[in-house]
């Protein structure tokens, strides 16, 4: 039978940026298979599954990449809730929370530099392996040098585990042509599988950082707006005190290599548990029709 779907783009400033995403919002009879099948039609970095109404851990969602589910994904839960939100929940409530593979993740409104932004409170980070800068920028197809030296290419993780790669600046960022045979050998036998690279040297002088993310282990062969790998970000500069601080306010820009320029904001702090941290951003409606 014909199911609704929504189409909205996340960490967007305006319709036609950010990052796509496809939201099937009656989708409790459809099975792993089926869904996948769907994700792999729409083509976007996730699709995401509404399969029932709100229990006392949240809205139960599925998030689907072209080729494989994953437990958790940064833009796919805003972008959900964004529609939850509009569409399905009572009224206009402040906070959604989704039930994701990885547990119950909030999902808060805010104003944020005079918009409506919606805000996502990711699980307590976990800091893994370093992995040697020469090995990296062989992946990236960058001279060595290219990488910065004074901080850490690390595996950080809030739900999806990350590679997080420093570079020196946006020439080295733009500059980033992907091995794939190097990167099929790096991502081998680790669960970390998205690359992010960063830099402090943003176009727009109201940022803070410029990133870009690739995975094409999951389909996605570069990502406009990645909500999971900057949350792993925010906990590395946290950790790091890459921005002077072990405090995180951060504007991040990514997309604009690939023509989908996106905005994230980034904030973190240390607690006596941990790190604290979030990632917000606008959702931009798009369309909406049905699954035949």
């Amino acid at each position: 039978m014909p199911r609704q779907f929504h189409i909205v783009d996340v960490f967007a400033q305006e319709r036609y940026a950010g990052n796509q995403l496809a939201v099937v919002t009656d989708a409790g009879d459809l099975d792993g298979e089926q869904m996948q099948a769907i994700a792999a039609e729409i083509d976007y970095s996730e699709t995401t599954f509404v399969t029932g109404r709100e229990t006392d851990d949240g809205w139960p969602v599925r998030i689907f990449t072209p080729v494989e589910e994953v437990p958790f994904a940064g833009h796919p839960t805003l972008g959900t809730a964004s529609v939850v939100r509009q569409h399905l929940a009572d009224g206009d409530p402040e906070t959604v929370d989704l039930d994701l593979q990885v547990g119950q993740i909030p999902v808060e409104v805010r104003v944020h530099s005079g918009e409506e932004t919606l805000w996502m409170s990711q699980q307590s980070p976990s800091f893994g392996e370093t992995i040697s800068h020469d090995e990296l920028a062989a992946v990236l197809g960058l001279a060595p040098d290219q990488l910065d030296d004074d901080w850490p290419v690390q595996v950080v993780s809030t739900g999806l585990p990350t590679i997080i790669v420093p570079l020196t600046g946006r020439e080295a960022l733009e500059a980033v042509d992907l091995d794939r045979d190097g990167y099929d050998t790096l991502v081998d036998g680790r669960e970390a599988k998205l690359v992010h690279t960063v830099c402090r040297d943003p176009r727009e002088s109201d940022n803070d950082l410029a990133v870009r993310m690739f995975a094409p282990y999951f389909g996605v062969p570069e990502d406009p707006a990645t909500g999971s790998a900057n949350g792993c970000l925010a906990a590395y500069l946290s950790q790091h005190g890459y921005l002077d601080s072990p405090t995180v306010d951060a504007r991040v820009e990514q997309g604009y290599e690939i023509g989908r320029p996106s905005l994230l904001f980034l904030a973190a702090q240390q607690t006596a548990d941990g790190i604290d941290v979030e990632v917000g951003g606008r959702v931009v409606p798009v369309a909406r029709g049905e699954l035949l």
